[in-house]
């Protein structure tokens, strides 16, 4: 009896490894991207022959050490397609269509669903956005939440079809934006989310780039991670010595203290890079849009390079074409430094294709995760429309370019002005000046052109610095006359 069940197991592992086996994104309801050569990818056994089909296009290849990958010339846009992949088995894949695909990743206000979710406020205007979703173009890929130590091929996830039953699964930043572009644009929207909350741009950047550039976070990981096992072992023997001596007195065991907290796996460097980012390469796809930040606050000054270098890397492992990188700076709270958004505003400013959605109008200083996702999807979708398809559109609010400084005044010029610089709600409102020792006072604006403004302050003579909406929690009011606010800002950078 052994012998034969070790027969039949040996034989269904043997078949199962020769059955041809896409990347999960290959399947049924996927996007594939338009304009561009698109690889189809997969496992089967060494030697296999297989044949991929699409639309008039056949090809063939020999499987090498269990992979195979096949590249498709140019698809013609539109559907349904079906996606023929044979080797010693056959799968046929339905309602395939070819347009526009779009990575959405990033932390919990990326991860943060349509739909109502334990614990956290409901989005705003969430039930009548769910109840009209009819939007059966518009695919998204949920990747399985996973990490990894070392780059992993095998992606876990499907692609839902756009309804009022699924929507509520979406990501709210990502169908906004999903939402606006294809009714832009006409064409199917593919979104592929990959995102997890209370994660730093360390785990989602590739172990090489952190060793080259930033040793240092490897090296206070590793501390952190030897410290937590010293602590553990402590904690276990003073445990096991206080239960000791209580059963020596004939009392009970005492109370347990709480164990030292053991470092999030989720948080360690390149950990989900490895398992939710490096599965999806290569698939072919217009661009990325990214909402992430909040854990990074305290490291505000390495994410200024992290983060750059971090997109440049997502571009190289992509094939070396430098697609639009789409981000959002972090939103109003009350534990959230204004150093932060500098540094996104410097990552915006000094890596070209990128751009920046400003929130500070949908901020929440008691909640980190606002409610209104709407107007990041849009202005998201704005800037895709300006970078990835070339429309001649405003695509970003006021952006400190320079400041000049003569007497009590600070002159301040703008680039993305639009139509001209304006003010909502009155009065102009968070900019502050300072002389040469730098302690600010509330300024106010003598005047306010297309693209500059003129500030000064009674309590400064000479002035040297000037600033904008610089605080946790910014009270501000600068736009475009578009309706797009403009970022915060310190001159000191130009220092």
């Amino acid at each position: 009896m052994r012998k034969i069940i070790v027969f039949i197991l040996i034989t269904q592992s043997l078949f199962l490894f020769s059955e041809v086996k896409p990347n999960a994104l290959f399947s049924d309801h996927a996007v594939l991207q338009q304009g561009v050569e698109v690889p189809v990818w997969g496992k089967a056994k060494e030697g296999e022959i297989v044949t991929v089909k699409i639309q008039d296009q056949t090809q063939t290849v020999t499987a090498e050490s269990g992979k195979w990958m096949v590249r498709f010339k140019v698809l013609k846009p539109g559907g349904p397609f079906t996606l023929l992949i044979k080797g010693e088995n056959e799968l046929l894949f339905q309602d395939i269509y070819v347009g526009e695909n779009w990575i959405c990743s990033g932390q919990s206000n990326m991860e943060r669903r349509l739909g109502l979710q334990k614990g956290q406020q409901p989005l705003d205007n969430r039930e009548q956005e769910v109840a009209t979703a009819n939007y059966p173009l518009i695919r998204h890929f949920l990747v399985s939440k996973n990490i990894a130590d070392t780059p992993l091929d095998e992606v876990q996830g499907k692609w839902e079809v756009c309804s009022p039953q699924t929507a509520a699964n979406f990501t709210a930043v990502g169908y906004y934006f999903g939402r606006d572009l294809h009714q832009k644009l006409q064409v199917p929207v593919g979104l592929i989310h990959s995102s997890w909350g209370g994660t730093p741009a360390e785990a989602w950047t590739r172990s090489e780039v952190l060793k080259s550039s930033f040793p240092e976070v490897l090296v206070s990981e590793q501390r952190a991670i030897e410290d937590y096992a010293d602590a553990l072992e402590k904690y276990n023997k003073e445990l096991e010595k206080a239960t000791a001596e209580a059963s020596s007195r004939g009392l009970p065991s005492p109370k347990k203290p709480d164990p030292p907290k053991e470092p999030s796996k989720n948080k360690r460097s390149s950990s989900l890079y490895n398992a939710m980012i490096s599965p999806l390469l290569p698939y072919a796809i217009r661009g990325v849009i990214w909402y992430q930040g909040e854990a990074n606050n305290g490291s505000a000054m390495r994410y200024r390079t992290l983060f750059p270098a971090m997109i440049a890397d997502w571009r190289t492992q992509w094939g070396g074409k430098e697609f639009p990188f789409l981000f959002v700076q972090v939103a109003p709270f009350k534990k959230l430094s204004p150093e932060i958004r500098e540094a996104q505003f410097l990552s915006w400013k000094n890596t070209p294709n990128t751009s920046m959605v400003v929130t500070t109008d949908i901020g929440d200083e008691n909640d980190i995760h606002p409610t209104r996702k709407e107007p990041v999807g849009q202005r998201l979708a704005l800037a895709a429309r300006a970078l990835a398809y070339g429309e001649s559109i405003e695509y970003s609010g006021p952006a400190f370019e320079s400041a000049t400084f003569k007497d009590e005044k600070a002159t301040i010029t703008f680039s993305h002005v639009g139509k001209g610089l304006t003010t909502k709600m009155g009065a102009l409102q968070g900019f502050e000046i300072a002389g040469s020792n730098k302690k600010y006072y509330p300024a106010e604006a003598s005047s306010i052109g297309k693209s500059t403004i003129v500030v000064s302050s009674p309590e400064v003579t000479s002035a040297a610095y000037v600033r904008y909406g610089w605080s946790n929690v910014p009270v501000v009011n600068l736009y475009s006359e578009e309706g797009l606010p403009a970022s915060p800002f310190r001159s000191e950078i130009q220092d």
